[in-house]
Parts: structure tokens; C-alpha cells; sequence
């Protein structure tokens, strides 16, 4: 396993490890949780979370092991 990216302050929002043929292994956050953490942490309400989120978080890129941002998958009825 490669050295592992994390972001500061989004440990609690970690959901585990994912890895690709050809490329470095990288952590998988929750989306929610991070949003959730923010809004506690920092005083947001959802959509000043979700906007900060979207931009400053998941917006940055730091190299072939950049986290990847999950969201629950239900399959329409």
C-alpha cells in the first residue's frame, strides 16, 4: 500500500481504502460525514458546508493519491 493522503480535520469522515490497477492506492471519505463535520466544527448551515465542501475539499487536487468523495448509491425503484 502507498503512503496514504489525508485531510486534516476529516478522519472521523474516512470510509475506508480503494485501489486501481496502475495506480497509487487512495482514502475514500464520505461525503455526508465531511459536510456534517464542517457544519459542526465551523458553524455552517448544509448548503454554506456543502458549497465550502464542494470547493475547498473535494476541489483540491494533491497528486495521484488525491481522496476520492463517496456518496451512498440506492438504485431508483
Amino acid at each position: 500500500m502507498s503512503e496514504l493522503i489525508k485531510i486534516d480535520g476529516f478522519d472521523a469522515a474516512i470510509v475506508g481504502v480503494a485501489s486501481r490497477i496502475g495506480s497509487a492506492d487512495f482514502l475514500v471519505y464520505s461525503r455526508e460525514k465531511c459536510i456534517e463535520i464542517l457544519m459542526s466544527d465551523d458553524e455552517m448551515n448544509y448548503d454554506e458546508a456543502a458549497e465550502f465542501f464542494d470547493f475547498n475539499v473535494a476541489g483540491a487536487y494533491v497528486g495521484e493519491a488525491t481522496p476520492a468523495f463517496m456518496e451512498e448509491y440506492e438504485e431508483e425503484q
